[in-house]
């Protein structure tokens, strides 16, 4: 018997890790069949696709509170906690709740893990594990929906033992080439394995091939079917404080004034995608959201990791772009909503991520500006050693000379903000602006999930407090190195 959360959590990871998924339904099947089927247990709207997955769950998940419905949303990875993954009404499941429930159904699992070994197999991997226990928490509640995000692929991810009423495909690119593909369209045919028979689709824009290989696959299963900028889409956004203003055509109405306190053109499209979900879940696609309802579960939406402000004075964004596609939205969103006139970066890349395109991406976009880039790593043991990821560096064109390598986080971020700060202090004084900003000097963590969910937590974020108390061992006065506004940090 477990008696806490982390010793569930260390016998998690005995078992295979998450980047090592096995390609394979029958053991979820047969342990949902022991644990009595709780993937059936409630109404399923099933998330897969490349960037904005989670974002996406989490603005779905907000809209059907406000409509007085409980949900149960399983997302991955998690920044800091693993009881992230597993939320009911939107926060993370209670510790008490976690161990519980996961005491109940260990038994379950070792029956599974017994025959697995017995026939030659491996036995449950870490997420086909944390997804029976996500499953088995969402029965026990009980919830009113569920909201699922694949943890890979599709065909064969383990949440697909459930049988979604709407599936949701978020925009395809090439990640995880390894194991889906090394095309939107090859990775498209994995992706549309968690459509199911007189469901209904709803899909981000998709490049052409990704595009048809979905189609194809909703007319195969007779499910109705929208596609964004086709059926649906943004019609108006507009940068405002804290945020956008935004105007969405759904596939029943159009919604106009709405605010969405997330920032970039890319949550703008997520948005619209979820709200098209939500139309297909809650009225067949056929009856329009009441938006009262809808802008009071959008005031309530927040997305941890994704450009996310966590200091001022210098602004310290953090955000989980982990492949070069998210990089292009970063930088994109980083000028529209930060306008920084000195900017400094804090980067570290798992092994299974394509470190040469996000280390292109960003010396594409900031190469010719900054000064400092800080090459570090995680925690992870996944992460690719800073000596290695500068390496890769250099051959995406960053010069020596812009490069700090260590492998502390602390004095990565330690290093950006001095350098930024005097920077900054250099502009000022010489009535230029390197970027033509007009926001100060900033600094941008990025590249890996895991070292986004490090900072956070490093500062305190975690508490979701913008003067939450920072305990850095190695720099006592760490937080010396900002100097926030709190009035300017809680409105941003």
């Amino acid at each position: 018997m477990f008696e806490t959360a982390e010793q569930v959590y260390e016998h998690l990871l005995s078992r295979a890790p998450e980047n090592k998924m096995e390609p394979r339904m029958q053991p979820m099947r047969d342990v949902m069949a022991l644990l009595g089927d709780p993937q059936d247990s409630a109404p399923v709207i099933h998330l897969t696709g490349t960037n904005g997955k989670t974002t996406t769950a989490r603005i779905i998940e907000q809209v059907l509170i406000a409509h007085g419905l409980r949900t149960g949303r399983y997302t991955s990875p998690h920044l800091s906690h693993v009881t992230e993954r597993i939320t009911l009404d939107g926060q993370p499941v209670e510790d008490e709740t976690f161990v519980r429930i996961y005491n109940e159904i260990a038994p379950l699992i070792d029956i599974i893990d017994a025959q697995l070994e017995e026939a030659g197999e491996q036995k449950l991997t870490y997420f086909e594990t944390v997804t029976a226990l996500g499953f088995a928490i969402f029965a026990d509640a009980p919830v009113d929906v569920m909201v699922l995000e694949v943890g890979l692929g599709g065909i064969t991810d383990a949440t697909n033992v459930a049988d979604a009423q709407v599936s949701v495909v978020t925009p395809i690119a090439v990640d995880h080439a390894d194991l889906l593909g090394d095309t939107p369209g090859v990775i498209a045919v994995e992706k549309a394995g968690i459509i199911k028979e007189d469901g209904y689709l709803i899909s981000a824009a998709q490049e052409p091939e990704a595009a048809q290989v979905l189609l194809d696959a909703a007319r195969e299963k007779q499910v109705n079917f929208r596609f964004e900028n086709v059926e649906f889409g943004v019609t108006h956004r507009s940068v405002a404080v804290g945020g956008q203003q935004v105007s969405i055509q759904g596939i029943a109405a159009e919604y106009n004034g709405l605010f969405l306190p997330l920032h970039g053109a890319h949550q703008v499209q997520n948005l619209a995608v979820a709200i098209a979900g939500l139309e297909a879940f809650l009225g067949a696609g056929e009856q329009p959201l009441d938006q009262d309802v809808l802008q009071d579960g959008l005031a309530q939406v927040t997305s941890p990791g994704r450009l996310e402000l966590l200091r001022t004075n210098p602004s310290l964004v953090i955000d989980a772009a982990h492949n070069p596609q998210g990089i292009e939205a970063t930088a994109t969103t980083l000028r529209e909503t930060f306008n920084f006139s000195a900017l400094g970066l804090v980067v570290g890349v798992l092994d299974d991520k394509d470190a040469l395109g996000i280390l292109t991406a960003l010396f594409d976009h900031f190469g010719d500006e900054i000064e400092h880039l800080a090459i570090t790593k995680s925690n992870s043991p996944r992460a690719i050693e800073p000596e290695q990821l500068t390496e890769i560096a250099l051959d995406a064109g960053w010069d020596e000379d812009q490069l700090f390598t260590t492998q502390s986080v602390v004095d990565a971020m330690a290093w950006a903000v001095r350098g930024v700060r005097d920077i900054d202090a250099r502009v000022q004084e010489a009535g230029r602006s390197l970027t033509a900003g007009t926001g100060g000097a900033g600094v941008l963590v990025t590249g890996s999930i895991t070292l986004v969910g490090q900072v956070r937590e490093l500062l305190g974020a975690e508490t979701e407090s913008p003067d939450a108390s920072v305990e850095v061992a190695e720099h006592d006065d760490f937080s010396t190195f900002f100097d926030d506004d709190k009035e300017e940090d809680d409105e941003s």
